[in-house]
């Protein structure tokens, strides 16, 4: 999501306008990722978090997943932090490990979420009463701050501003100077690490922002899932069938818990909150927990791929 202009001096309740949709539009959703692997080798158990979360603010219409080879044993329950999330238990020896996502979701509850009002967020620094300083713990821990981090943290102006426009600012400043990059490698990136290059992926960025905003006293937390970028207007389901363009893909982002607002989610890829256009899978404290899919293999090599196809009609 390629913004080229600096967002400067927008407050928070006229950017999170941007969770209206201009047209009410059903979308369906055919997910596969296939791992490859150059003999036959035995799989341990794999995590499968790929189901909206509870939060998402769209409809869940229908939602399936197959798992290849056929056979395996599907546990689905719900993890700490209250995510779907399927165990997938294999017997014998595979050349390959094939998962397919089927989903069809309704924006139309996001027209009629009503934003949050910068007016309902206290100034900063941020406060929470004490029974949620217990329950947000696990999101307000930080990595020590080395010397990249420490500088970066010196750079950001907190004046005399509310939670919920810190926050927002915070967001565009690592827009403007964090620069976006396709990253293929596995994992993400420490804080140390993207602050020395001024460059990283989704994840690395959203990471950053999590950890920056926790040492400035907020709970803030690790959200992957999928990213949505339709046309608007009356032409937009067509529009998505004539692109060449894919305009879904996995994405990562932050969320922010404001008080007197609650979670609250902010990109820093793009610089603006999140909208409608982010569907969350998985929140966590920290990336690890929050992976689409994750498990072990013996070593061995290993060709990597997946597809996301998208249609959408008008509601």
């Amino acid at each position: 999501m390629p913004y080229t202009e600096p967002l400067k001096n927008v407050l928070f309740d006229v950017l999170i306008t941007t969770y209206c949709l201009a047209v009410h539009m059903r979308i369906a959703l055919h997910h596969v990722t296939e791992y490859l692997y150059d003999r036959a080798v035995a799989l341990g158990p794999q995590i499968i978090r790929l189901c909206p979360a509870p939060h998402y603010r769209g409809y869940l219409l229908n939602y399936s997943m197959r798992v290849e080879p056929e056979g395996v044993d599907i546990r689905w329950s719900k993890d700490a932090f209250a995510n779907q999330m399927a165990e997938v238990l294999f017997s014998g020896t595979t050349r390959f490990f094939r998962v397919i996502v089927d989903l069809t979701i309704d924006q139309q509850a996001t027209e009629h979420t009503a934003p949050p009002l910068v007016s309902e967020a206290p100034p900063m620094p941020p406060a929470y009463e004490p029974p949620l300083i217990r329950e947000l713990a696990p999101y307000r821990r930080t990595e020590p701050a080395g010397p990249q981090c420490q500088a970066y943290l010196r750079t950001i102006e907190r004046g005399d501003l509310r939670t919920a426009d810190f926050a927002v600012r915070m967001n565009q400043k690592l827009h403007q100077d964090i620069r976006y990059q396709i990253r293929t490698e596995h994992g993400v990136q420490t804080v140390e690490e993207t602050l020395q290059k001024r460059s990283g992926s989704c994840r690395d960025s959203s990471w950053l922002l999590v950890q920056l905003l926790r040492h400035c006293g907020f709970a803030a937390r690790f959200v992957s899932g999928y990213l949505i970028q339709l046309p608007s207007g009356a032409g937009a389901a067509e529009s998505v069938a004539k692109s060449a363009v894919d305009p879904t893909e996995l994405h990562a982002w932050c969320e922010v818990y404001l008080p007197n607002i609650g979670w609250t989610g902010l990109d820093p890829t793009s610089g603006l909150p999140a909208d409608h256009s982010h569907v969350p899978l998985a929140c966590a404290p920290d990336p690890a927990a929050a992976a689409p899919i994750e498990g072990q293999v013996e070593p061995c090599e290993v060709d990597f791929s997946y597809r996301i196809d998208l249609s959408a009609m008008n509601g």
